[in-house]
């Protein structure tokens, strides 16, 4: 394994890639073509106007089929029980419908089809990320709920179809002949620093994809608390892939241009619009959780994004609470099983401020701003690159 660091060649020579391969996709290649005789839907060639118009599409259907979903999940009593190791408070929670990771699926698939091109590779791998820890999430939910096995689908397997989620996105990176230096990764804060993995590339990518799915899911513990970060991550990364994937801001803000990865704004904002609309219901008190169907999954794509824009190390900063919640419970464990004695009240770290006497809706939002804060923190060092 080569491992070193250096400096980035100069922003014209890292910007002189192969160009972006155009075909055909959804309502862009419907409706743009009629240009010529309605100057109005020019617009449909903006990646802003399809954002823009990806989240409210995702926010409509989470508002149409949430209520659907709810009665769906009730009616097959396919609902939460009160884990063993949750606080006293969560007593309340028990009955509440679960797999509500489904409608998060639907709302942010649909209108990524839709508004973006499908001639984009990454658009199909975020696709793709999504649906494979989808099944990987549903199948846990399915074994817990339905089958009433208490642990769910066995670690290793699951642990397993994250790794391979990871393989495929790895090596795609890796043997990828439309982004300059596939096998770097820039280190925040540091101007043209970046680590050169070579082929440990693919492991990196397997560990990043892993961990983040595994973080969100750890974080899915209070209401509305898991899917709120993760429209404040979403958020960032949208800002990340529009100017990743736009020559100008790019070169301005000396970060490596990727052809096609602008496209990459429309999943994020779709993203935002289904995490928004399953908020509504999934607020305190929540009428539905999102289970691990949801949580891996959304979790997953977190990493895959920050894989696909070349913005590894930044998933540290955007998704900071997340990694905090992760941190809590590995010292924890590690802390008990060494000393006997355990750090926090208890682990995962919300659950040390319920056992603080904070109240619920108290620790979701001030967690949420902490979050807004690490997501504005991540694009402010862009400047810095």
């Amino acid at each position: 394994m080569s491992c070193w660091w250096g400096r980035r060649p100069s922003p014209s020579r890292r910007n002189h890639l192969v160009p972006y391969r155009k075909r055909a996709d959804m309502l862009y290649h419907w409706l743009y073509p009629l240009r010529d005789y309605i100057s109005a839907f020019n617009v449909f060639r903006y990646i802003t106007f399809r954002s823009a118009y990806a989240a409210m599409t995702a926010l409509l259907i989470s508002f149409l089929l949430g209520p659907f979903f709810i009665r769906m999940l009730k009616r097959r009593r396919l609902t939460d029980g009160v884990r063993e190791y949750a606080p006293e408070s969560h007593v309340d929670k028990a009955g509440t419908p679960t797999m509500g990771g489904l409608l998060i699926l639907v709302a942010t698939i649909v209108p990524t089809l839709l508004w973006a091109r499908l001639d984009n590779e990454f658009i199909w791998l975020m696709v793709m990320a999504m649906i494979w820890l989808g099944i990987v999430g549903f199948t846990d939910d399915y074994l817990k709920v339905v089958k009433k096995r208490r642990k769910g689908l066995v670690a290793r397997y699951k642990l397993a179809g994250q790794l391979l989620l990871g393989l495929v996105i790895g090596l795609f990176i890796y043997r990828s002949e439309f982004i300059s230096n596939p096998a770097d990764i820039e280190v925040p804060f540091l101007k043209d620093a970046f680590l050169s993995l070579g082929p440990a590339y693919v492991l990196f990518a397997m560990i990043v994809i892993t961990a983040s799915s595994n973080a969100v899911n750890l974080t899915d513990g209070l209401d509305g608390l898991a899917i709120g970060l993760v429209v404040f991550c979403a958020l960032a990364f949208a800002a990340m892939s529009y100017v990743t994937g736009h020559v100008r801001f790019s070169d301005y803000l000396n970060i490596p241009y990727i052809s096609g990865a602008g496209e990459l704004t429309v999943f994020c904002s779709a993203l935002i619009g289904a995490g928004l609309g399953f908020l509504w219901f999934n607020a305190h008190p929540a009428e539905i959780f999102m289970g691990d169907t949801g949580s891996l999954a959304v979790g997953g794509v977190l990493g895959t994004l920050a894989i696909l824009i070349k913005k590894e190390m930044w998933l540290l900063i955007v998704g900071g609470l997340f990694v905090m919640v992760a941190a809590s419970v590995i010292i924890q464990v590690v802390s008990y099983r060494m000393r006997g004695k355990r750090v926090f009240l208890m682990a995962p770290l919300h659950h040390h401020f319920q056992k603080l006497g904070w109240a619920e809706s108290k620790i979701v939002v001030r967690f949420w701003i902490v979050g807004a804060l690490f997501a504005l923190l991540s694009l402010s060092t862009l400047k810095l690159q």
